[in-house]
Order: C-alpha cells, then structure tokens, then sequence
C-alpha cells in the first residue's frame, strides 16, 4: 500500500506562527492534537502509512503534520465524524500557492511539497508575507 496525504485549508490562520500558537492552545491533556472533519477519508490505510495533512494558509502550502490515526467522533447532533489525530510537531514546507477549496483533498507524495525543518517558536527566518511573495516569483 503506498502513502498518501492530505491537503486542507487552515482557516483563520494567518501564517504559520498563528497557526502553531492556535495549535498549542489546543493541546489535549497527552499533548494530543485532533481535528475533526466531517467525512471519512476512504481511503484510511493509504493516509496511515505515513501520511501527513499539509495545510494551506493565505494561498500557500506552509506547515504540514503527520497523521497518527483517525478516530470516531459523534458529535452532539448524533452525526459520526473523523478525528484526525495529529503529531503536535508542525513542519515548515516550501512554498507551494493552492487555490481555495472546501473540505479536504488527497495528495499523492509527487504532488507534495517537500518538507522542512521542525517549526520553532521565536526561530522564524522570513516574515510569511516576504516567503509568499518570493515563493510566488519561483525564488524560494
């Protein structure tokens, strides 16, 4: 079975910081970090083999996560729903500008962008707006 991603909007976030503190506000009491989706990815064990949810802010692909597992959530209206477990380790990547688009979609690895260093509070390098603009010129 081969690997396979998600790629999802992170609504509200305005770069990668704001996504990562949004984040940690959020840690369940493990250090567990969940989101919850509406549909079921059908194809579960592909995303299981080492897939990550890369999320796109303000136009660009920035940060990615593993997924660790999926798990049932019924909310209070009695409607199952997919809890996407995450590894709370948040990724830079490079650059990558995505359309707007509802829900989520799969990625296939070729399609990905590539991975970068572990995000660190307080170690940022370039302001999102100046790796958005340069990503978009095909310098970064």
């Amino acid at each position: 079975m081969a690997k396979l991603h998600l790629i999802k909007l992170s609504v509200g976030s305005e770069s990668i910081i704001t996504q990562a503190d949004w984040q940690a506000a959020r840690l369940g009491e493990a250090g567990t970090l969940r989101h919850v989706t509406r549909m079921w990815p059908r194809r579960e064990a592909e995303l299981l083999e080492g897939g990550s949810i890369f999320w796109v802010i303000k136009g660009m692909v920035q940060s990615c996560q593993r997924i660790l597992r999926l798990d049932e959530v019924i909310g209070e209206d009695g409607i199952r729903r997919c809890g996407i477990m995450l590894d709370p380790v948040l990724y830079h990547t490079h650059p990558q500008p995505r359309r707007p688009f509802q829900g989520w979609r799969y990625l296939e690895p070729a399609a990905a962008p590539e991975i970068g260093a572990p995000y660190e509070k307080g170690r940022e390098t370039l302001p999102p707006e100046l790796q958005a603009q340069l990503a978009a010129l095909g310098v970064l």
